[in-house]
C-alpha cells in the first residue's frame, strides 16, 4: 500500500496553481474540468513527476471550511512537505513574499517552519 493522491482544500484554483507553482515550484499533473469553475487539478514535485499527486480541491463545501479554519485558528499545519534546508527555503520562499507563521525553528533532528499558502492553509516544511 501506498500514498498515490492527498489533498488540500483551497479558496481559488486558479490562485493556488499559481501559488504552488510559480512560488512552490511544484509542476501541474492533471487539469480536468469538472463543470462549472471546478476541475481536478493536481500537482506533483519536480523531483518526483510520478510521485504523490496533490489535489487542490475547491473548498466549496461547508464541512472544508468550518476545519480549515479551525486549523489556522489553532496554528495546525494541513500538509507537510520535505526539503532539504529548511532555513534556505524560509530564505527563498520569504524572499517572494510568502508569510510564515513560524520561523525555522529546531527540534532535535528536525527543522520545520509554517507558511500561509494563500489559499486558506498552512503548510509545515521540515527537513532533518
Amino acid at each position: 500500500m501506498r500514498i498515490h493522491l492527498t489533498s488540500v482544500f483551497v479558496d481559488d484554483q486558479a490562485k493556488a496553481l499559481h501559488f504552488y507553482t510559480e512560488i512552490l515550484g511544484f509542476a501541474k499533473k492533471h487539469d480536468v474540468p469538472l463543470g462549472g469553475k471546478a476541475r481536478w487539478l493536481t500537482v506533483v514535485s519536480t523531483e518526483e513527476p510520478d510521485g504523490t499527486e496533490l489535489l487542490l480541491e475547491p473548498a466549496g463545501h461547508p464541512a472544508a471550511a468550518t476545519y480549515r479554519d479551525a486549523l489556522v485558528e489553532d496554528g495546525i499545519p494541513l500538509a507537510q512537505f520535505a526539503v532539504d534546508d529548511v532555513q534556505a527555503e524560509y530564505e527563498r520562499l520569504s524572499g517572494l513574499g510568502v508569510r510564515f507563521t513560524q520561523e525555522p525553528l529546531e527540534r532535535g533532528p528536525v527543522t520545520t517552519a509554517v507558511f500561509d499558502d494563500t489559499c486558506g492553509n498552512l503548510i509545515q516544511i521540515a527537513s532533518q
